[in-house]
């Protein structure tokens, strides 16, 4: 490959590479969980999240295509094995729990709110430190989709109380956690 000069130091460059893999690692995992509670949601709310996350997986698609190629533009490669996607991502996965659906919002409301925490320090690490403007943008269009995304689930849950899988038979407990 010929040498990048693209107005940034090797530095600048991975350490913002090293911020779009933590993020698409993000991305993978929120991904990866909206998908799970699209196939596993029953009860009233059924067809209603069942279509808000298909079209939240499909938003979460396109962006981590577009993160993964803002990382190759930047001379980068990006993780891409689930491995590499756990060992950065800052959300959690949930194994061997299936939770209420007021649950499974929550818990994704909760996944991009962190999201959105993270991405609002990269954006400032990408202006001051790595004077990288490009990707600053880039991961304020990010910011702004995850905002939205968790303001549609938030309002799904305002003002009701949402149950832990522990108020399921054969579930293992969990804390309650309150909108």
């Amino acid at each position: 490959m010929p040498t990048l000069n693209i107005g940034l130091t090797d530095e600048q460059r991975y350490g913002v590479i090293e911020i779009l893999n933590r993020t698409l690692s993000d991305l993978y995992l929120l991904n990866v969980k909206t998908k799970k509670y699209h196939w596993d949601v029953v009860g009233p709310q059924f067809m209603t999240l069942h279509e808000l996350w298909q079209e939240q997986y499909e938003t979460l698609t396109e962006s981590i295509d577009a993160t993964a190629e803002r990382i190759r533009a930047l001379g980068g490669y990006p993780v891409g094995t689930a491995k590499g996607f756990l060992e950065l991502a800052t959300i959690k996965e949930h194994p061997n729990d299936l939770p209420l659906a007021t649950e499974m919002v929550a818990r994704l409301a909760q996944d991009h709110e962190q999201i959105i925490r993270n991405l609002r320090q990269d954006i400032d690490r990408c202006s001051e430190e790595f004077h990288d403007e490009g990707t600053m943008d880039f991961l304020t269009g990010l910011m702004e989709q995850h905002e939205e995304m968790a303001w549609m689930l938030r309002s799904f849950i305002e003002g009701e109380q949402v149950h832990s899988s522990g108020d399921r038979p054969g579930q293992e407990t969990k804390p309650t956690i309150k909108a």
